[in-house]
């Protein structure tokens, strides 16, 4: 028995308006839903809050710095957790003003991820691991020392 033209064309045009709607709510509730992008300096900045504030700290030790230890882009440090050795690379380029002149092989303070031992950073907006003070010869008031 075959449908009537009528018939077919009713049921058409009702399942056409079924799925632009399922298709209109699907879009939008992904897009009601979802975090806003956000960009890979906010990414790194969350990275590094994240780790400052929950981060476990170990000690490591300053490999060098690029491209100079007297202007540092990037720092090059390593650590040991477990029997493991590190050796990570963090971009200081946005944290100039907390970083002085380095010094390799000066030991370090490393925050990092218990669950990625790998996720690791020896500075931030509000947390220093690189021992600054030794390496500009002042105490903790800035004093020049007389060692």
């Amino acid at each position: 028995m075959l449908l009537s033209s009528h018939v077919a064309r009713h049921w058409l045009l009702t399942s056409t308006i079924a799925a632009a709607a399922t298709a209109f709510t699907l879009v939008f509730f992904q897009r009601t839903t979802r975090k806003p992008l956000t960009s890979p300096e906010q990414q790194e900045a969350q990275r590094r809050q994240h780790l400052t504030e929950y981060g476990r700290i170990v000690d490591g030790s300053l490999i060098g710095a690029a491209p100079s230890d007297a202007d540092p882009q990037a720092v090059i440090y390593q650590y040991r957790i477990g029997g493991v050795t590190y050796e990570r690379s963090q971009d200081v380029s946005t944290l100039a003003s907390l970083i002085g002149h380095l010094r390799p092989d000066y030991p370090v303070q490393v925050r990092y991820n218990r669950a990625n031992p790998a996720d690791s950073i020896v500075v931030s907006e509000t947390w220093n691991g690189l021992f600054s003070e030794l390496w500009h010869g002042s105490d903790s008031t800035g004093v020049e020392s007389k060692a």
